[in-house]
């Protein structure tokens, strides 16, 4: 099986390039279960704080590739499915840089990710129905939790193609970066590797648990246990006494 992705760590970030450029990074069962297996390991690597997702240009990623989606039903599809999933699951922050064509499941791939900043170059086109196929992976519950249903029902039911700036303005992309997508990446996730790991990681939980709150009370009670931890830890006993000495001088 031939390595498909790229891992990189650097200060805290791990960067998972696919690269597949001559099929413009489209999904085949091993590529999806290389995909996985990078995100688990940079998971477990308690010295990795964020991980960012990219695509060898020209693409971000094609989708699936074709041939595959051609001959696959349920089980073919799951494991399709397990690449972008793995990234959607994933416990560290993540963010999509995007810097080409994201396409039916890579799409996918670019929604499941925290956070998505774009290129100049990027797009994003569902292209389910172009095909003849319905949607999957989860997409129509991810775009629509993102751009709101009228947006998320022009991407999908009438193809409508959303560019970079597009992106940015409908909420799909945090931001377009004109320079290097992958540095910009980094730039970004830098406070969360300032952080204590732990207290990031239960951060993360605890937006994905309120996500689905409707309560404001609810959300209350949700944040205190894991606030009154992070107070009693020495991360949080050592940084508020370099702030004080900060403050002092």
């Amino acid at each position: 099986m031939t390595d498909q992705i790229r891992s990189s760590h650097d200060g805290g970030v791990a960067v998972l390039t696919i690269d597949a450029p001559a099929t413009r990074n489209a999904l085949t069962l091993d590529l999806s279960a290389q995909l996985a297996e990078a995100v688990s390991r940079a998971e477990a690597d308690e010295s990795v704080h964020a991980l960012v997702v990219t695509g060898a240009p020209p693409a971000f990623c094609a989708g699936a590739d074709l041939n595959t989606l051609a001959g696959a039903r349920e089980d073919g599809l799951r494991a399709i499915y397990d690449g972008f999933l793995s990234v959607a699951r994933c416990s560290l922050p993540t963010i999509a840089a995007v810097g080409g064509a994201a396409v039916g499941a890579g799409l996918n791939l670019a929604l499941a990710a925290d956070v998505r900043i774009v290129g100049p170059k990027a797009k994003f086109v569902a292209r389910f129905l172009d095909l003849g196929i319905h949607p999957g992976g989860g997409m129509t519950w991810m775009i629509q939790r993102l751009v709101g249903p009228q947006k998320a029902a022009a991407m999908t039911l009438f193809g409508e193609v959303v560019g970079a700036e597009a992106a940015v303005e409908c909420g799909l992309a945090l931001r377009l970066v004109e320079g290097d997508l992958v540095e910009a990446a980094r730039e970004l996730a830098k406070p969360a590797v300032n952080a204590p790991r732990d207290v990031l990681l239960a951060t993360k939980r605890t937006l994905r648990h309120t996500a689905t709150l409707t309560d404001h009370s609810a959300a209350v009670d949700a944040e205190i246990e894991p606030q009154v931890a992070s107070l009693t830890a020495p991360a949080f006993t050592e940084r508020l006494a370099r702030l004080r000495a900060s403050l002092s001088n």
